[in-house]
């Protein structure tokens, strides 16, 4: 796999810099799409948005489906003041302080986009020197539009309205030292592993040991991304999606890990010990970990009535859910513990 880590970053890179917030993450799919047209795989796409590929394996009668999401956090405009800056609700759960001073782009429903900034209501210390002890809550924050707009109807005759998408700017980018940062890390670093390991397995002609679905959610972030389409027979269902490196927590971002319980509970034993088994096997750096402030799409799936195994790999993202970060061997490592997962029974 280490002839395909530039592929991995590129896709990565790639899907950060496009607007995909849960709900409006239709163009974060077509790429993904457009990515497996050129690979030869044949997908389809859910009457909710999500896509479903599919690779042929050496056995059938059961199957696997791997699974990441391409939604993303972000916000809707909630109101229009006066003043004409916008009022703003969140889409997914992050701290308002992780955004504070961020550029965004508002999206309208006709298809315009305009940029702002988000900013605390008085954001010079100048003016206000109080403003560094304020609480950041919806009611303090602020989107202050990139237009010569000072009113509430000059606002709405640019189009922009109630409930129009508000996406962050990823801020990508690569470093010399071999870190990735960028907003979105979670999960499209994961999609990218994803995406890579395809392209391996098909420009090397393997085939999985059995046959395989690749299931890109779209409404992870806010709580309902597989609770539906899950293809027939899947018998294990492997999330990736990052570990959350921190104070407390054994992940890391230069390792891929393995978690043995979220906050659904534990994930199936079974699974989890074949997965330690082959990274042991093949010298593949993992940390196990449990993570009991994240849900992921395999506990959405469970709750919905699903009979699978599920587990979780993913590299470890610094600062999930903000400006994250993590390292080209976390990646490496988890192509490499997905590869050998595919590949073997």
């Amino acid at each position: 796999m280490q002839n395909y880590l530039e592929h991995i970053v590129n896709y990565i890179i790639s899907l950060c810099k496009i607007p995909s917030p849960s709900g409006n993450a239709g163009k974060a799919i077509q790429y993904v799409g457009q990515e497996l047209d050129k690979l030869g795989v044949p997908y389809r796409i859910s009457n909710k948005g999500g896509l479903i590929a599919e690779l042929k394996g050496a056995n059938s009668g059961k199957s696997r489906t791997v699974s990441a999401h391409v939604d993303t956090l972000g916000a809707m405009v909630k109101g229009i003041k006066d003043n004409g800056r916008l009022s703003f609700v969140r889409v997914g759960g992050y701290a308002l302080s992780t955004v504070e001073c961020e550029n965004c782009i508002i999206e309208t429903m006709e298809g315009k986009v305009y940029t702002g900034t988000v900013y605390y209501k008085s954001p010079s210390v100048h003016v206000d020197p109080d403003m560094k002890k304020e609480e950041r809550l919806p009611e303090n924050m602020e989107i202050v539009i990139d237009e010569v707009v000072s009113t509430k109807e000059e606002v709405q005759k640019l189009g922009i309205e109630i409930g129009d998408y508000i996406s962050f700017d990823a801020r990508s980018l690569v470093t010399e030292s071999g870190f990735v940062k960028s907003r979105h890390l979670d999960d499209k670093a994961c999609v990218g592993v994803i995406l890579g390991v395809i392209k391996y397995f098909k420009e090397n002609n393997i085939t999985p040991y059995y046959d395989t679905y690749i299931y890109i959610s779209n409404f992870e972030e806010v709580g309902h991304g597989s609770a539906s389409s899950i293809p027939e027979n899947t018998f294990e269902f492997l999330v990736v999606d990052m570990g959350a490196p921190g104070p407390g927590q054994n992940s890391s971002e230069y390792s891929v890990s393995i978690c043995a319980s979220d906050s659904g509970g534990p994930h199936n034993y079974e699974l989890r010990k074949k997965l330690v088994r082959l990274a042991r096997e093949k010298g593949i750096d993992y940390k196990l970990d449990i993570y009991p402030s994240y849900v992921s799409d395999g506990t959405v799936m469970l709750k919905a009535g699903n009979d699978s195994r599920v587990g979780i790999i993913g590299p470890g993202v610094y600062a999930s859910h903000s400006y994250e970060r993590t390292h080209k061997k976390g990646l490496l490592n988890t192509a490499e513990l997905l590869k050998e997962y595919l590949q073997n029974e």
